[in-house]
């Protein structure tokens, strides 16, 4: 069974008397999962909650472990995903590799709520392919952090050209976003598609039409 940290409530007044003061800041360093679980023990006491009672005691530490899990993407990068899983394979001149319907959920920067949908990748091979499995893990690496569906689309793309030098890859994401279905315009349903181009997928519009049929689009 969780226990809740017995010094919690020491370290979330000690917090507030640290924010007043400005010429040690080297006391605001501490441990991430502490900060998080003081930060929503606050949030919680804001609202007009009471952090104690029974069902939201472990509410801090459920909150900084779920964090821990959705944004673990700041603890990767592309090398260590791909591990040198890069073969020479003999393919066709010109014909791509695609990989669609990848899910993804993600966290929107700008109200920290989710978001969620597919992402389909197409490339087209230079010297080398990558192996399948990397793909859907390069999505999950940039999709578990904060982001907007703008830039995550662009960071598929450049990492997979960066990493295995194509003559083309070419992103699609969709998404659907909390933050327009429960607050703000409250639209349910609406779906967002972003792209990113490179290379032949730029330049050729045949190429393109090609891809669009191969995810069903």
């Amino acid at each position: 069974m969780e226990t809740p940290d017995k010094d919690i409530n020491f370290r979330y007044t000690e917090l507030d008397e640290l924010f007043e003061i400005e010429d040690r800041p080297e006391r605001l360093i501490m441990e991430p999962d502490a900060a998080i679980k003081i930060a929503v023990r606050q949030i919680l006491a804001n609202v007009g909650e009471d952090p104690d009672r029974d069902g939201l005691k472990q509410t801090p530490n459920r909150v900084a472990r779920m964090y821990s899990e959705l944004l673990q993407g700041y603890h990767q990068d592309v090398k260590t995903v791909i591990n040198g899983a890069m073969f020479d394979v003999e393919y066709g001149e010109d014909e791509m590799v695609v990989v669609g319907d990848i899910p993804y959920n993600s966290m929107c920067e700008h109200h920290m709520l989710p978001f969620v949908g597919k992402v389909h990748v197409g490339y087209i091979p230079g010297d080398k392919v990558v192996g399948l499995s990397k793909i859907p893990r390069i999505v999950d690496m940039f999709a578990r952090r904060l982001q907007v569906q703008e830039r995550l689309t662009n960071e598929i793309a450049d990492a997979l050209e960066q990493a295995i030098n194509p003559k083309g890859v070419m992103v699609v994401v969709e998404g659907q976003h909390s933050c327009a279905s429960l607050r703000g315009v409250k639209k349910h349903g609406i779906n967002m598609a972003t792209t990113a181009r490179r290379g032949e997928f730029r330049t050729d519009l045949k190429t393109r039409d090609e891809f669009y049929r191969l995810i069903g689009k």
